[in-house]
């Protein structure tokens, strides 16, 4: 188990003192506020795939609980007086999500949008995943003694931010090499006949392609130096916790992704096992970093875990550059790149910490030679 510094030592929050609600406060008040602003501006803030799918009335009830929630966070956290900055941000967030419109705020009744930010994919992404990683991290936690606020979480924090507003670039650019590669090459009586197929087949299928793809994109990242610089700035991070997989340079989002997408259009599988395809790995993939000591037994060699993705995070020397695969790792069994010994890792990172640790530092390290 990784040893901790000597800061963490001691409790990060203690009841009573007005920390815990002093950061729910900020935390939904400023998630309010971007949730007003995705109301008010949907052409630019939103996604239009998320936009159609959402049940607009129950956001607006969320909403106007989870400001109500800030409000009343913000005013306990300053009855207990210990940490009034935080208090008055939390008000102060609430109150001018309220004074933007709250949740009655006026929506357009067409809205149309060529280019736009991913906002309202952030705020819904990043509300699901703390409501069920930050308990399960606490009752279940690795290091029990590691910090929510840990070294490192605005930059993974920014990372996740970044990724979301762009995903209409992101997207675009996956999409595009698998479109341009393929366009012409796949029999459309090919697809209608994956199509057809019962929706755990397809499901079962994109899932083994696409991590067989991912399986070489990732190698190939670990042994081309060139590809390493990018990939380096996901394996700086010194801890792991469900924030900890955010941190991804744009160019390694791409490649990955692109390479994913590639099996994905060629089979052209059904919208419908597509979307139960990401919404998966989206969960696994923030379940594989996190700070929890969860084991699954006899099925660690079927589905990726923390228990074997920690291994590929380590700084110890016997797992560097091992379990390539994202979600199923026998891939690396069958490929010789195999690393689980019964125990976990005691240290995280890349030896010699040579990744700069702010997002613009990153983002800009790997063109540096």
């Amino acid at each position: 188990m990784a040893s901790l510094p000597e800061a963490e030592e001691r409790p990060e929050f203690r009841f009573g003192e007005g920390r815990i609600s002093g950061v729910l406060s900020v935390f939904l008040g400023a998630l309010c506020v971007l949730a007003v602003l995705c109301f008010r501006y949907p052409e630019l803030l939103t996604t239009p795939e998320l936009r159609a799918v959402l049940p607009l009335d129950l956001v607006r009830v969320v909403l106007f609980c989870a400001n109500a929630l800030a409000l009343l966070f913000g005013a306990l956290c300053f009855a207990l007086g210990g940490q009034r900055r935080l208090a008055f941000t939390g008000i102060a967030l609430a109150a001018l999500a309220v004074g933007l419109g709250g949740s009655w705020v006026e929506t357009p009744e067409s809205v149309e949008s060529a280019r736009y930010v991913g906002v309202d994919w952030f705020v819904l992404d990043l509300l699901v995943l703390a409501l069920v990683f930050l308990p399960l991290e606490r009752f279940l936690a690795l290091h029990p003694r590691q910090y929510v606020f840990r070294r490192g979480w605005r930059t993974d924090l920014a990372h996740f931010f970044v990724s979301h507003l762009l995903v209409q670039l992101t997207v675009l650019l996956t999409l595009s090499p698998a479109k341009l590669l393929l366009s012409g090459v796949v029999d459309p009586d090919f697809q209608a006949r994956v199509a057809a197929l019962p929706l755990a087949v397809q499901f079962v299928l994109a899932l083994v392609l696409a991590d067989l793809f991912q399986y070489a994109a990732h190698r190939a990242m670990h042994t081309v130096p060139a590809l390493w610089r990018f990939h380096a700035i996901h394996h700086s991070s010194t801890c792991m916790d469900w924030l900890a997989g955010s941190r991804l340079h744009l160019v390694d989002i791409v490649i990955t992704r692109a390479m994913s997408f590639l099996p994905l259009f060629a089979l052209g599988v059904d919208d419908t096992a597509l979307t139960a395809y990401l919404v998966f790995v989206s969960f696994q993939a923030v379940w594989i970093h996190a700070n929890l000591r969860t084991r699954i037994g006899p099925l660690r060699w079927l589905l990726a875990s923390p228990e074997f993705h920690h291994w590929h995070h380590s700084a110890e020397k016997e797992a560097v550059d091992r379990n390539f695969a994202v979600h199923l790792p026998w891939l690396d069994r069958l490929f010789g790149t195999a690393y689980l010994p019964d125990r976990w890792p005691e240290r995280y990172g890349i030896e010699g910490d040579p990744v700069p640790e702010s997002w613009p530092a990153q983002l800009v390290w790997p063109f540096r030679g």
